[in-house]
């Protein structure tokens, strides 16, 4: 099975986020207090977990997962350091749900990964992409990176920060492996996307802050992201309702 990223979330449109402002990212200085952002990032209200029914949330692909880093292929403006960092930082939050996991860089055989049930190869791959900027396979337990995305990325917004749509493309692909087979509907969090196509758009505490952000998704799973983690694994009582 193939976990893809729709359109609208990392872009089988490669042009996505390429040209927003980066000057639309300030903050206003003199806010008290976390925003309402910030809030939505932090907590996760009765009734807030949602979802766009796409798939069905189940098991991590295994009960510890080792993601396992080959470089080969990468932008040059990523260093091996950089994208493990950002797998760190994934792998470290999303493991908070209850499913242990390490990051390690290699090259994986097909023989290692007979090996460990729980080895995830992730590698720079536009043909595994199909023109996504991330994708993950949970068949294959793969998690792809497009270099084509990111060049692009560079090419049409030089200045646009490449390294944080590294991270969220690494977070919510690595929500997949996780178990969140379905999208979240809620704007901020990192396994959601922002319309389906069909004028339904995701939902917020407060939607007009939507515009006060180039980017509105967090870059990391949120606190409604870790909850959908620990049902998905028996780590949490199911909530009633939701639409998985």
């Amino acid at each position: 099975m193939i976990a893809r990223t729709p359109s609208a979330v990392l872009g089988q449109v490669l042009g996505l986020m390429l040209s927003l402002p980066l000057a639309a990212a300030a903050q206003p200085q003199q806010q008290a207090g976390p925003s309402i952002r910030e809030q939505e990032i932090a907590e996760c209200r009765p009734g807030e977990i949602q979802t766009w029914g796409d798939g069905t949330d189940h098991p991590a692909v295994a009960e510890k997962l080792i993601f396992v880093y080959d470089h080969r292929g990468a932008p040059p403006w990523f260093s091996a350091r950089l994208v493990m960092a950002a797998l760190q930082r994934a792998a470290e939050a999303w493991s908070r749900c209850g499913v242990p996991s390490l990051v390690a860089q290699g090259v994986m055989s097909p023989a290692l990964m007979a090996v460990n049930k729980g080895n995830v190869q992730v590698l720079w791959s536009d043909a595994e992409t199909r023109g996504n900027f991330a994708l993950a396979n949970l068949s294959q337990r793969r998690l792809a990176l497009s270099p084509a995305g990111f060049v692009l990325l560079k090419t049409r917004n030089p200045s646009y920060p490449a390294q944080e749509t590294l991270q969220m493309a690494i977070s919510h692909e690595m929500g997949h492996l996780y178990g969140l087979g379905a999208h979240s509907r809620r704007c901020v969090d990192v396994t959601s996307y922002y319309d389906n196509g069909k004028g339904d758009l995701c939902s917020a505490r407060d939607r007009s802050q939507l515009k006060t952000v180039v980017e509105y998704r967090a870059n990391l799973p949120t606190a409604c992201d870790l909850q959908r983690c620990r049902m998905a694994n028996g780590q949490a009582q199911a909530v009633p309702g939701i639409n998985h």
